[in-house]
């Protein structure tokens, strides 16, 4: 798996604190670039962090017997923030040989449940075709 601090996670300005086969806990800081217009946290934030974690728990969980990609990803948003620590922890429901079920909780501060969803993942024996045209190219 590559380096996680990077591209979108480091856009998104998340920290990775706990990553095993079993649990992914990941925490960020609420900050107006991640806001929506009414001055709350974007639900795309908190679907990327949910997909984030299933898939970074998927990636290690299968291992070096290939990859992982999201296929489903259903998030509810419960409770309003608009600023302080957030954290998300993901735990496995299910992990089969062809996919995955992993379940997302994010709290604030308080320690209260603001958003919650699943990912289902695809596992891949290898991923390196995924995003690859499969078109013939042009006069040919």
């Amino acid at each position: 798996m590559s380096d996680l601090a990077t591209g979108f996670v480091a856009l998104l300005g998340l920290q990775i604190e706990e990553v095993t086969p079993d649990r992914v806990v990941i925490r960020w800081r609420c900050r107006p670039e991640l806001l929506q217009p009414y001055g709350i946290q974007h639900g795309g934030v908190y679907s990327s962090v949910v997909e984030t974690a299933a898939s970074v728990g998927a990636a290690v969980w299968y291992g070096d017997r290939g990859g992982v990609v999201g296929v489903s990803n259903q998030t509810d948003f419960l409770r309003a923030v608009r600023e302080g620590e957030l954290s998300a922890v993901a735990t496995p429901v299910h992990r089969g040989r062809s996919q995955q079920l992993w379940q997302v909780e994010i709290t604030d501060e308080a320690d209260r449940l603001v958003a919650r969803g699943q990912v289902r993942l695809q596992n891949l024996p290898s991923p390196d075709g995924l995003g690859r045209s499969t078109a013939a190219p042009a006069g040919s």
